[in-house]
């Protein structure tokens, strides 16, 4: 193998300049978890022997590793990985896709109840009477919160025994999926929530003001009935959205 990597990197980047293959070296390196979340790159120096390329050829490679949101570069410090060697899987929500990614997480459910919509921001068709499910995710290790998730479902018959019984398995998804509600399609929105308000920041742990993520998920059947809207308020240290395109 050559100091650009064709074995590591696939014959498809045999051909591009030489910024996109080292770029392309060091992000199967990351991808692969051989550099973990918050590990330091090689300096410029270092990597630029390491390629036998200039430094504003490397420059060039980092640039295009910032773009993909793998690694962040802080000026006269160096280049550290912000990608944690695992894509999240956000099917069943974001928060729960954090199980998968080599960190435990635990849920506590706050509230299980039969109301009306009380989230403002809620699509017009999915007013009305509903189940109302609130549960705070966390990290197991140290306690602290890493998202508050309200849901939202339309009220259907048969849904009094999750008041009496709670949730299959612990996940909102088995216990709709048990009643045959599956989910066809969806729309998800990011925003940014300027300021926690005081009632979420204390379930949280945070302070009141503070800037958080904020997701809402709308999800359908096929017949396209609503299935569930869910609110969620994320920690931004932890979550932060990529598209490829």
């Amino acid at each position: 193998m050559n100091k650009l990597g064709y074995a590591d990197t696939g014959d498809e980047l045999i051909g591009a300049p030489k910024s996109v293959r080292i770029a392309g070296v060091l992000e199967r390196e990351i991808m692969s978890g051989q550099l973990g979340r918050g590990e330091a790159l090689e300096s410029e120096n270092a990597l630029v022997k390491r390629f036998s390329v200039s430094r504003n050829t490397v420059r060039k490679s980092l640039e295009i590793l910032s773009g993909k949101g793998l690694i962040t570069t802080r000026s006269g410090i160096g280049s550290f990985v912000t990608y944690g060697g695992r894509t999240i899987d956000d099917r069943r929500g974001w928060s729960v896709a954090l199980a998968s990614g080599g960190e435990e997480i635990g849920t506590r459910v706050l509230r299980i109840e039969r109301g009306a919509m009380d989230l403002p921001d809620a699509p017009e068709d999915v007013r009305g009477d509903c189940l109302m499910v609130d549960r705070l995710r966390f990290r197991v290790a140290t306690g602290r919160a890493v998202s508050l998730e309200r849901s939202r479902v339309p009220w259907r018959a048969g849904f009094g025994d999750i008041l009496r019984d709670g949730l299959t398995n612990g996940s909102l998804t088995d216990t709709l999926r048990e009643r045959g509600l599956r989910v066809a399609k969806g729309d998800e929105w990011a925003n940014v929530l300027a300021a926690l308000p005081t009632e979420d920041a204390a379930v949280l742990g945070r302070q009141a003001g503070e800037p958080m993520l904020l997701l809402r998920r709308l999800t359908r059947a096929a017949d396209d009935s609503v299935i569930e809207y869910v609110r969620s308020v994320l920690d931004p240290e932890r979550f932060g959205l990529h598209m490829r395109f």
